[in-house]
Order: structure tokens, then sequence, then C-alpha cells
């Protein structure tokens, strides 16, 4: 069996949402193929924790634990920190100096695909519609008034360069635009503030593994706030996440055709997310997640049952296709 180590926790603000993604992939996932070995990572210490509290340091020389007395080789890299170091490239670099296989998107895409304003310019060219975008970098002084002007109200304002939902802001005057531009500062030291647009919102999930394409089943978000905020996504009943979306077969395949289209244009690997506002019937990309959330209540997970797929299964795809790289 393969000695899969599970990876979860991270520095970012969605710290509790990694260890519940894990905590639900390690129970999931299949103990005749996989021996999991959770693996908490917080700053520069990594470490395992087993089942009655007992940690055990993990050696980054050749990514191992002693565990008992025992050495034991960790072989795999299932990666589910949202944000950094999972999501940016940065665990991705390790793993590749190391030459151990992983679970997600590599290091060029994972860093790419961290910086949302960059991803934008770059899958412009795929001629994927996206909203217009003001980009404010840590120390530059913003004009509210000619932003609005460029713009229009209500805006978006949101950390750049961030797995989670912190710091997202739906600006409906003036005077609350940079008060929103400093809360978004405080996850990432660049904001990007979007025009509103009015639509249908949904997500969509999209994998390439063993020479064969899935297509996720879209869901469809209505968020019971302002729009779907940190609180929205985690807290049970602040939002219906309706699986299959209620939208029009050719809308639903046209919402599965661009995931894809953007996941392979960005070189994804693993399982990605994809999230769009639906604009008179024309999917509209919001952003990309290369390591999305696998807790119960996530949205990927509730795509793959409805595909008859478990989260074991999924897995089980994932981890194959990627130790066969």
């Amino acid at each position: 069996m393969k000695n899969i180590a599970i990876l979860a926790g991270g520095n970012s603000s969605e710290y509790d949402v990694s260890l519940d993604s894990a905590a639900q992939v390690e129970k999931a996932i299949d103990r005749e193929k996989y021996t999991p070995y959770p693996i908490f990572v917080k700053g520069s210490r990594w470490f395992h924790r087993d089942a009655v509290g007992v940690e055990a340091d993990v050696d980054k020389n050749d990514f191992s634990i002693t565990v008992g007395g025992r050495k034991i080789m960790l072989e795999y890299g299932l990666i589910l920190i949202h944000g950094t170091p999972g999501e940016d490239g940065l665990l991705q670099g390790y793993f590749e100096l190391m030459g151990i296989p992983y679970s997600s998107s590599g290091v060029l895409a994972s860093a790419l695909t961290f910086d949302k304003s960059l991803t934008k310019k770059i899958v412009a060219g795929a001629g994927v519609p996206m909203a217009r975008e003001v980009l404010i970098r840590k120390g530059e002084a913003a004009d509210p008034e000619k932003i609005v002007a460029t713009l229009g109200l209500p805006l978006f304002v949101k950390p750049n360069a961030s797995g989670s939902s912190f710091g997202v802001s739906k600006v409906k005057t003036v005077e609350a635009l940079l008060p929103a531009v400093e809360t978004a500062l405080t996850e990432s030291d660049r904001v990007l503030i979007e025009e509103f647009m009015a639509g249908t919102e949904v997500s969509c999930g999209a994998m390439v593994a063993g020479g064969r394409e899935y297509f996720f089943p879209p869901t469809e978000i209505v968020s019971m706030k302002e729009f779907f905020d940190y609180e929205a996504k985690y807290t049970p009943g602040m939002s219906d996440e309706i699986t299959p979306a209620r939208i029009a077969p050719e809308v639903t395949a046209a919402v599965q055709h661009q995931a894809m289209n953007i996941y392979k244009f960005l070189g994804c690997r693993g399982v990605a997310r994809v999230d769009f506002i639906i604009r008179d019937g024309v999917p509209h990309m919001i952003e990309i997640n290369t390591v999305p959330g696998m807790s119960s209540g996530s949205i990927i997970p509730k795509q793959a049952r409805e595909m008859g797929l478990p989260l074991s299964g999924l897995f089980d795809i994932i981890i194959e296709d990627t130790f066969n790289r």
C-alpha cells in the first residue's frame, strides 16, 4: 500500500476549512490501497498527529516521519491546503525538488492561478469573458471617484492573491471603497476591484486524468447574504448550493466546456473548480480554485456525488493519475 500524506492547515485564513477538508478525505480514502497520514502545516513546522494526539515532525530532507521508533517514508502528497503554501506553488516546488508525486496543479499553474488578476489576463487570450477590473498595489493611492467612473457601482473588492473568501467586500458607495481596499490589503498586498455583474452564479469542477476529461455538473449558488462570502460559504442555512444548477441544458454545456477550456489553457492538474456569473446566457469567469474545498459541505464532493463518483473514487482517480505521471 502507498503511504499518502494528507497535507492540511497552511498559513492562510482558511486554516480550519483545510482541516475540515482533510478530515473528510482521510475518512473517505480507500484503506485497501492507501495508508493515510495527516500532515499539519503551519509556518515552517510540518508534523503528523496520530489518533491519540502524539506528534511527530516531518523530516523534510526525505519527507518521512518516525512513529513509535519506526521510520515511515511518505510517498505521495495529497494537498488540501487552501491558500499559501498549498495553492500558490510553494509546496508544489518542494515536491518537484524531492521527486515526490502530488495531487494538485504544478508549480507554474499554481503560482499563476493564485494571482487573480494575472489569471484573468492570461485566459483573456482564450477568449474567456470576464468582469472589467482595476488593480491596486499596496502603497499606491487609489482614486475612488475615478474607479467608480470606470467600473460603476456596485463593485466587488477582493484580495488579489488569496485562497480564501476573507477580505472580500461588495461596495455600493464611493465612500465605502477605500475602507474595503484596506480590508482586502490585510489578506494580500494587491487588491482587485471588479465591476458588478448581474446574473446567476455557478461553480463547475473540471478534471483531466487517465486520458479522460471529467465534466462536473455545475452548482448554482444562491446566497442569503449580499454575495457568496465566507459566512455564506461555511454557515449552514446561509446559502443554497443547488446541484445540478437550474439553468438551460445549452448553458450547462457552455459552463462545463468553458471550465474545461480554462483548466486546460492554464495547464491545471487534479481537480479544479471554476466560478462563473452567467450573464445573458454567457458564462463570465470569476476565478479558478486549484485546491477546492473537500469538506462535507463543499461544492466539488457534491458535484462528484451527482456524477455517481464518491469522494474515495475521486481521489483514487487523482492519486493513480498523478502517481503514474
